[in-house]
Formats: C-alpha cells, structure tokens, sequence
C-alpha cells in the first residue's frame, strides 16, 4: 500500500452512547474485529479500540468509498444517533484527542493512552498496521498523547475511572471506617483499589477469579486488605459498604444470587460489558454504572480546562504537520515514479550510446565515467522543475497533476490518489487532464 490512503472512521462513545450501546456493539474481540475488517474489500489498515466507555474503529484504504463501506455494518443494533462516522481529517484528528484523554469520561485520564498502545499493538500483531497512512496516524496520536501529559497539567488530580468512582462513592455513602470490595484484579480494578487506599475506608477486599492475583494488588495496598476468589464474593459482599466493579467478564459476574446477602451497599460497575445486574439484590443495594460518573468526571473537567486547551493547540499543530508529511509523502510516490522511468530511459540509452562509441574504437574507463556523468547530469536538470512542481502540487492539493505525473511514470498505477475527502479528483473536476499521446509513446516501452 502506498501512502496515498484514505482513513474512515467510526465511534460509539460515551459523548453520544450509552451504556447499552457500547456494550451493543463489543460482540467480538479486537483481533478478530481487525481481522475481518481486513477482508473487506479495499482495506489495506484497520484499527479497533474497544474500552468500557469507546468502541471505535477504523480502517485505511486507496478509495474513500471502500474504506467507509468496510465499516458500514460496525454497529447494526445501536441507535444511529449514538453512531459517529468520521472521514479521513476527523478521523486523524479523533485519535489524537482520544489519545491525549480529551475524549475521555474523565478529560485527560491515563489509561487511554496504554489502551490505544495495546490496540495498535493488536492490529499488528494481525497485519491491521502494516507502516501505511494508519499506521503513522496511531504513533502520532500515540506521540501527542505522552507529550499533552508531559507538557501540560491535563492528568492533573483525580484522572481514572476508578478514582472517578470512589469519588462518586464519597458523595454518595459515608467511607470513614467503611469496607470496600473490588471485584476485578485487572489494571481499573487495581487503579479502583489504589483510590479506595487512599480514601478513609478501613478495610478493602480485593476479589478475583485468579486468587493470587487479587493478593498482589492486595499486598501492595497500605490500608488493612484481604483477597477472594471470585466464587466467594457472595460470602463477603455483606460487610461490604461500598463495592467497586471492574472485570473483564463477558456477562454480568454479580446477580441476585450473588448479591442476596448484600444489604445496605453501593455497587459501582465499571465493567464493559456491565458486571453488575441493573435491578440485582433487593431495594437496599444501589447500583450506578459509567454514566453515573459524568457529574464527577465533568467537574474534572472544569478544572482542566486550560490545560485542555493548551492539548487543543498541541494537537492542532501535529494535525497540520502530519498532514504535510502525508502531502510530501504523495509527492514522493511521483517523484520516485518519474526518476525510475527516466533511469530505465537514461541506462537503455547509455548502454547503446557506449555500444556505437565502441564500435567506433576502445573506450578509456574516464571516457565511460564522463559519458554516464553526461546522462546522469541531464536526467537531474531535466527533472528538477517537475520534481519541484509535483511537490508543489501535493502541497496545494493538486491531485490531478499527481495522478497525471503517476500515469506517465508508473506502469504499474491505475487510479488517482484520493484526497482527504474521500474524492477522486479535485471538487468541480471531471477528471485528470488527458495524458500526451506523445508522452505515453515515450514511456511505452520502459
């Protein structure tokens, strides 16, 4: 694939979705999401990012049309109002914003960042990024992502789900002295556990389906805490105050059977797809889930702003110069196209030129170096003002002289490069300009 790719995009996120939604449209994993969006038709590069508050994907290929009917079929069951369809600018540019956490639940969170990292890391693994338009858009965002927290207060505070629902927790139950269970041992059920040690709760019970992982994240903890298995959460959930849930089962891991004994309790469910029945336990449990903590994330919010915004002009600016690297790049296929035919051109008439000197008599070795330095020289005059011309074009969006320049030049090419919109050739354009018949005879026999 060259770099002339066109990148489409979708999302059902939590700015637009909910819950349900999300949880709608995770009905395979990751890898194999990729892997079938690969066999669309036209797909060069795909993505797929799936969190407990974001699925999206995303897909590269050489024709707009393709790339955005390979995603047409992403989300069929969810609503089309809590559907986002991005084109080949805003699709770029949402990555870099997811990356740097400000299209997150919480503005500027971290585990976003390690979240696109094991995405993109996913899609190569399967042949998803394989070094095209895609794959440079991922290691920019991944690039503006570290630079926004490392040059800006973005993930200033509180800055994770799971520090999110323990405040969420605080404003709705009294934690002094109250005992907490984290159901889930993953990397949110850690961050949920660190913010609860940090709280004024005096006991924390860590539960996982794999005991001795819950007794790591246990151990680590400064404020009294103990491990179970994930079988025996029933046994416990009574002492529990406040339970936080973040696992990565497939179906809900807490029901009534689970939560019979649980009384008085908060439950928090962070999982995606949900760990928590809606309606489990009786009338004392109380369950709140992801769109409960929009209150606490939007107060975080508020205090980021400014940060948000300095991110805002960081991400603008990588934007544009990711788009001249895109441009230059274009720009070089055409170039290198026209440099290979000249040089094809250039060695078949040096090598007859010699052929007729010789027959003429010996020629010295400095007699052939001066011939080929003549041929080298001409090539390079000849074609520095188109070099200097298709670079000029790509800069100013000037596809039709690319694709005239690649089908001179390029045996091997058979359409134009698409724009960032998606279309063949320049708006009001009813085509690239007719190609010499002279031009083509030249070339014709390369």
């Amino acid at each position: 694939m060259t770099d002339t790719g066109v990148v489409a995009g979708v999302s059902v996120s939590h700015t637009t979705a909910s819950v349900e939604d999300i949880e709608a449209t995770q009905t395979v994993d990751v890898a194999t999401l990729v892997s079938d969006l690969l066999d669309r038709d036209g797909v060069e590069e795909a993505l797929a990012i799936q969190t407990c508050n974001r699925a999206e994907a995303y897909v590269a290929a050489d024709d707009a049309a393709d790339a955005r009917a390979a995603l047409g079929q992403f989300s069929p069951d969810v609503r089309e109002s809590a559907v986002r369809h991005l084109d080949h600018e805003a699709s770029i540019r949402h990555l870099m914003r997811v990356a740097a956490g400000l299209e997150s639940l919480v503005l500027g969170e971290d585990q976003i960042l390690g979240q696109l990292s094991d995405a993109g890391s996913v899609a190569r693994e399967v042949g998803g990024l394989s070094g095209g338009v895609l794959d440079d858009a991922v290691s920019k965002a991944l690039q503006v992502g570290k630079r926004a927290r490392a040059e800006t207060r973005i993930n200033e505070g509180s800055v994770s789900l799971g520090s999110a629902a323990v405040e969420l927790a605080r404003r709705e139950t009294d934690l002094a002295g109250a005992t907490a269970l984290v159901v889930g041992a993953g990397e949110m059920g850690t961050l949920a556990a660190r913010a609860l040690d940090a709280s004024p709760v005096a006991q924390v019970v860590v539960a996982n389906r794999t005991l001795s992982t819950a007794q790591q994240v246990a151990t680590d903890l400064d404020s009294e805490a103990t491990a179970v298995a994930l079988d025996d959460v029933g046994a416990v959930v009574a002492d529990a105050d406040v339970l936080i849930a973040a696992t990565g089962a497939t179906s809900p891991v807490l029901d009534d059977e689970t939560l019979a004994e649980a009384g008085e309790t908060l439950c928090i469910d962070l999982g995606q797809p949900r760990d928590v029945v809606p309606d489990a336990g009786d009338e004392r449990v109380v369950v709140r889930d992801i769109d409960d903590l929009q209150s606490v994330s939007g107060e975080a919010r508020d205090r980021r702003e400014a940060a948000a915004r300095a991110v805002e002009e960081m991400i603008d600016a990588e934007f544009d110069r990711l788009l001249d690297d895109f441009k230059r790049k274009r720009a070089d296929d055409a170039v290198s196209a026209m440099y290979e035919a000249a040089e094809r051109t250039k060695q078949r008439e040096l090598e007859e030129a010699l052929a007729k000197l010789e027959a003429q008599g010996d020629l010295t070795d400095e007699q052939r170096e001066t011939v080929a330095g003549l041929a080298d020289a001409l090539v390079g005059q000849l074609l520095a003002a188109p070099t200097k011309s298709l670079r000029e074009a790509a800069a100013e969006d000037d596809w039709s002289t690319i694709h005239t320049a690649m089908q001179l030049f390029d045996p091997e090419f058979d359409g134009p490069p698409a724009t960032a919109e998606g279309a063949n050739t320049p708006e009001g354009s009813e085509g690239a300009p007719d190609v010499p018949q002279h031009a083509l005879e030249h070339v014709s026999n390369d």
